[in-house]
């Protein structure tokens, strides 16, 4: 009998731990192909691990015995402090015995401290308002009816050069006759030019808060130009008028041009009185009933300014004068 090689028949654990490689491709062509011994891949083969009869019995008992893996804890995250001064309210309503109650109720609820912080409140509102009225008013007395003075006083100058374009002259010598009827108020009647403001002015018959209004007044009492005793005329103390009259100083020129005739008169002087102080005006200024022999000039306006308890007054004698027709004054151009 011929000895066979026995064959062992494979128990559990055998096939458990076998591995079967993966044979390559045979080419159907080559009839001669020789089965290569090769190794294994391990990428491509698989080892089973030998269990144990009570991990077999019992899989999830090896998963026990592993120690769990460590998973990093993430540090506690601290509340974000409010800022300093700042007050923290709850976001949830309040439940009460009438119902619920708003979280800002605390702070909204009617008090009379509430009250009176919001009495105080209105009233600095309303008080400052009226303050900021009453000072651009202010600002428009002052300086924001300089630009509709100047308009006013650009027509009354135009309308002067056309009155003395149609009246007749006559020479200085002259002078103004007695019997020549005054002006009505609000007539145009000279213009007064001064050198050291650098501005001139048309004057009005009239010194009445609606003559003297955009224009300095000539009094109606008084002389007129160039005649003997006292030419004395108004102006407001604004900035587009006589703002700046008390810079007038003894040897100032002062020129009133007539149809005909430049009237220089040289400032002397000048004075502050009380407006019941009429005897500034008079013929002879300061001397009440004495007769004039000279022709001297005088012009008023409220003292201090942005008042006018008192009165301003610059004093000035007539020095020369000279037809118009002679052209401009030497002290008009200096």
């Amino acid at each position: 009998m011929e000895n066979r090689p026995r064959h062992r028949a494979l128990d559990q654990d055998d096939i458990a731990t076998t591995v079967l490689p993966r044979l390559p491709e045979r080419d159907p062509g080559d009839a001669t192909a020789v089965i290569a011994k090769f190794a294994p891949d391990a990428s491509e083969t698989a080892y089973i691990p030998r269990l144990s009869d009570a991990s077999a019995a019992n899989p999830t008992a090896e998963a026990k015995k592993l120690p769990p893996t460590p998973t990093p804890e993430e540090p506690p995250v601290a509340a974000e402090a409010p800022p300093r001064g700042a007050i923290v309210v709850p976001l949830r309503p309040i439940r009460t015995e009438e119902g619920y109650r708003s979280v800002y109720s605390e702070y909204t609820r009617t008090t009379f401290g509430s009250v009176a912080r919001a009495i105080s409140r209105a009233t600095g509102e309303v008080l400052i308002t009226f303050g900021l009225i009453v000072l651009l008013f202010a600002g428009y007395e002052v300086w924001g009816k300089s630009a509709i003075v100047d308009a006013h006083q650009d027509e009354l100058n135009r309308r002067l050069e056309q009155q003395w374009a149609q009246q007749p002259t006559v020479g200085p010598s002259a002078g103004p006759s007695p019997a020549v009827v005054k002006p009505a108020n609000g007539a145009v009647i000279a213009s007064v030019h001064i050198p050291r403001l650098n501005k001139k002015w048309a004057v009005v018959q009239g010194v009445t808060p609606a003559d003297i209004r955009y224009a300095p007044g000539h009094y109606p009492d008084t002389a007129l130009p160039g005649q003997i005793g006292n030419f004395s005329m108004a102006g407001h103390r604004t900035p587009a008028i006589w703002w700046d009259l008390d810079q007038l100083k003894p040897g100032d020129p002062v020129l009133v041009k007539t149809a005909d005739t430049w009237y220089v008169y040289t400032v002397t002087g000048h004075e502050i009185v009380l407006p019941t102080a009429v005897q500034v005006v008079a013929p002879v200024p300061d001397k009440p009933g004495e007769v004039p022999t000279r022709a001297v000039l005088t012009m008023t306006t409220c003292n201090p300014k942005f008042n006018n308890y008192q009165r301003l007054v610059v004093h000035a004698d007539l020095t020369r004068s000279q037809p118009v027709a002679d052209g401009d004054p030497a002290e008009l151009k200096g």
